[in-house]
């Protein structure tokens, strides 16, 4: 079939990525309209109706259709799988597992996302819900990888020894950011319960991982930079150039929300950013120490 051709993985892998970032997207967009309990309970959305009815308002609306969106992540999962297995034995080496388990962590994320739901948009089970989806694009970043097969470009042994660092930094970095996010005032719901911790104390907190992680991806851009300078520049470098400019990004959204306020159109932009960066540092540690 052609929907489930070889021709159509590069389609699928990449779809999956650019997915696992919208839902992260429209989830923020639920909770910063104060849609999160638009549908009250789950799986249903009332307890007598599995959609979302005119008494709910905008906010079912906007609930309802975000969990409709899980679905078309299932859709492109279990399209990518086909795809990927159809494509012959030798094509399909190392991209069979990473598609399974991101179709099954899809349904994980279901049951976390219900979970919330049915806690009152509990602080640390909306948090885990975050954490699953970082984990998801990382796998995402994996897949789109493997397809590619590139070889792998040697890198000096100062950088091989920095991108873990690069890399704890910058996943401590997005762990803290959830919860600055459990302190904050978009909470998805007005009766929605916070995790009560002072929100100045851990923007400081959060900032502090962020700042390493840009001194450690510079550090290593200009270790790489330099190694590159009479050459084409690398795969590695261009990567790390690109996660050093985004990392840069979200440092500024941040500094301007929690000066500003913390206005809703920045939080969204910052976890756009934060998805964008989970991916980036996924295919920069690919790029320096897969082989």
């Amino acid at each position: 079939m052609f929907l489930f051709s070889a021709a159509r993985v590069k389609l699928y892998v990449w779809l999956s990525l650019a997915s696992q970032i919208l839902i992260v997207v429209t989830g923020g967009a639920v909770r910063l309209t104060a849609s999160g309990l638009g549908c009250p309970t789950w799986p249903k959305c009332t307890d007598d109706s599995l959609t979302n009815v005119p008494e709910q308002g905008i906010h079912g609306f906007i609930e309802f259709a975000n969990r409709l969106l899980t679905f078309v992540l299932i859709i492109i999962a279990l399209f990518t799988f086909i795809a990927i297995w159809r494509s012959g034995k030798s094509n399909r080496k190392g991209l069979v597992w990473p598609s399974l388990t991101l179709g099954l962590g899809i349904f994980a994320q279901a049951i976390v996302g219900g979970i919330s739901v049915l806690t009152n948009l509990n602080p640390w089970v909306v948090g885990l819900h975050f954490i699953v989806s970082t984990i998801l694009i990382a796998i995402a970043s994996i897949l789109v990888w493997r397809f590619y097969k590139p070889q792998h470009q040697p890198v000096p042994y100062s950088v091989y020894r920095l991108t873990p660092l690069v890399s704890l930094s910058g996943f401590v970095a997005l762990v803290v950011g959830v919860i600055v996010t459990g302190a904050g005032p978009h909470a998805g719901d007005a009766n929605a319960p916070r995790n009560n911790l002072d929100l100045e104390v851990l923007q400081h907190l959060h900032s502090y991982p962020g700042y390493v992680s840009i001194a450690l991806t510079l550090a290593t851009f200009l270790l790489l930079q330099r190694v590159n300078k009479d050459s084409a520049v690398s795969r590695a470098t261009r990567i790390t150039l690109g996660l050093l400019v985004a990392l840069a990004v979200q440092a500024l959204i941040g500094i301007i929300q929690a000066r500003t306020g913390v206005p809703p159109i920045l939080v969204g932009l910052h976890m756009l950013g934060a998805s964008v960066v989970a991916s980036l540092l996924t295919f920069q540690w690919l790029a320096v120490r897969a082989k």
